[in-house]
């Protein structure tokens, strides 16, 4: 699937509707709503938010960058909607997160997915990133998985 992903403000209606819908996926998947070690992130600290449209201008995925050091950004509301996985999308949002992180002069990427999100977990090592333990909030947490990428 072709897609065009573009940086966008965090409270776009686009952006508020993808990152609620990734939040009642989540909700189902770990049946409640306390899934989330650490602070929720907010406008105030994603340096980056991407949209990915497809050929018809429509929201169809996201993700964005929380700024964690000079050098380095941890991914967070990575969502595709269910109707277009396997098509492309995440790997587009992916690819240019880390194009954003590079031209910003990062060279790490950190992320946290959970153990009731296999297919996260699958995409993240498919696309070269490697389990290390769990950082920051989420050092302890049995639910977490962390993963990070050396970007070069």
């Amino acid at each position: 699937m072709r897609v065009t992903v573009k940086s966008e403000s965090w409270d776009g209606v686009d952006g508020v509707r993808l990152r609620a819908a990734q939040r009642a996926e989540l909700d189902a998947r770990y049946g409640n709503d306390d899934h989330e070690p650490g602070v929720p992130p907010t406008a105030h600290d994603v340096g980056v938010f991407l949209v990915a449209r497809d050929a018809h201008g429509a929201a169809v995925g996201c993700g964005g960058l929380r700024l964690l050091g000079p050098d380095s950004a941890e991914i967070k509301r990575m969502y595709v909607e269910p109707a277009v996985r396997g098509t492309g999308v995440a790997v587009a949002i992916l690819r240019a997160l880390e194009h954003e992180a590079r031209r910003r002069g990062m060279t790490k990427l950190l992320l946290e997915t959970g153990t009731a999100q296999p297919d996260a977990m699958r995409f993240y090592e498919r696309e070269g990133y490697h389990r290390i333990d769990n950082f920051g909030p989420y050092a302890g947490e049995p639910l977490s998985v962390c993963y990070a990428r050396e970007l070069r």
